[in-house]
């Protein structure tokens, strides 16, 4: 019998991903857009996260929600991304279906850092962290099958909404310079979003094992030093002998009572002060592996993805004939 998810969020890095994914693995995906779509295998369909009947008419049939919609650019945060979970809920709840939620490590506090073990204590030191507390909270409370998979920093051909993109590199062009928003020596935990979406797919496929409320983590790329991800990307691009310098945090605190994006990127700047490592145990003991691009390999098809590397002679090939 086919199966239906409905992704909320299919234009984001994570929810596209997971879209594309489950229509290449056989599913039927319907997707909620304000806007008219196309594209991508998806079944586009008009409506507003934020308008409960719009969900709810989406949701109708469908075994699986994926919750990946966050307000644009840091908007709002407060005041729209409880309601819009609350209104997936009560969808899931109306159809039988099990949710899936991107998680993030804003949930943590340095109490639990360097290493964190999956059901370490969560008590949040900013706003934004608070919010996700309660997002999980409410969906622990709900009773419906809830799947959450929380890794590290997204990278990927199509995560425009970034560090790596906002932070590392500059969209759109060659890369002539690197920036570091960590200082060397401390740690810090990427996630290649097609690996995400490959783990989320697959532990999906494993619903009949999954506990009621399921957490996991992710490994994704531990850089040991702070100096890994900008050195693959300084080898990736043919110059080895680049060097990143430091992010410019002090424009984030000048900027940040005028732009939204720098005040929430200055909020989380207590990420890049100390290693902050996510523990995968509990992943591997249900999947027995976690799936892993070469970093090298990631790195490429991101900046490729974000328009600063051309893309090889054969990956173009393979753009074509998808075409």
């Amino acid at each position: 019998m086919e199966q239906t998810a409905l992704v909320l969020g299919a234009t984001g890095g994570v929810g596209g991903e997971v879209a594309r994914l489950l229509v290449a693995r056989g599913w039927r995906v319907k997707a909620l857009h304000r806007g008219q779509r196309r594209g991508d295998g998806l079944d586009w369909i008009v409506g507003d996260a934020m308008n409960r009947d719009d969900v709810l008419r989406a949701a109708h049939g469908v075994q699986l929600i994926v919750h990946a919609v966050n307000p644009p650019g840091y908007r709002n945060w407060g005041k729209l991304v409880l309601p819009m979970l609350d209104n997936t809920i009560a969808a899931a709840r109306a159809s039988g279906a099990r949710i899936l939620l991107p998680g993030t490590v804003y949930n943590y506090g340095p109490d639990v850092f360097p290493f964190i073990a999956e059901d370490a204590p969560q008590r949040p030191v900013t706003r934004k962290g608070a919010i996700r507390v309660e997002m999980e909270r409410r969906l622990k409370d709900c009773g419906l099958p809830v799947l959450i998979v929380r890794c590290g920093d997204f990278f990927g051909p199509r995560a425009g909404n970034s560090w790596f993109a906002q932070g590392l590199v500059k969209p759109g062009k060659p890369v002539t310079s690197i920036s570091n928003p960590g200082a060397p020596g401390i740690g810090h935990q990427w996630a290649y979003l097609p690996d995400v979406a490959e783990t989320m797919v697959r532990l999906v496929e494993r619903g009949d094992v999954l506990p009621v409320f399921a957490r996991y983590a992710m490994q994704g790329y531990w850089d040991a030093d702070g100096l890994q991800m900008t050195g693959a990307i300084a080898r990736v691009v043919g110059k080895p002998e680049l060097r990143a310098g430091a992010f410019p945090w002090w424009l984030t605190t000048v900027a940040a009572p005028f732009v939204t994006v720098f005040r929430e990127l200055r909020e989380m700047r207590y990420l890049w002060r100390q290693p902050v490592r996510l523990s995968n145990a509990r992943l591997l003991a249900v999947l027995g592996s976690e799936p892993h691009t070469p970093l090298d390999e990631a790195v490429q098809r991101t900046l490729e993805g974000l328009g600063c590397l051309r893309p090889s002679v054969e990956r173009e090939a393979g753009q074509a004939r998808e075409a």
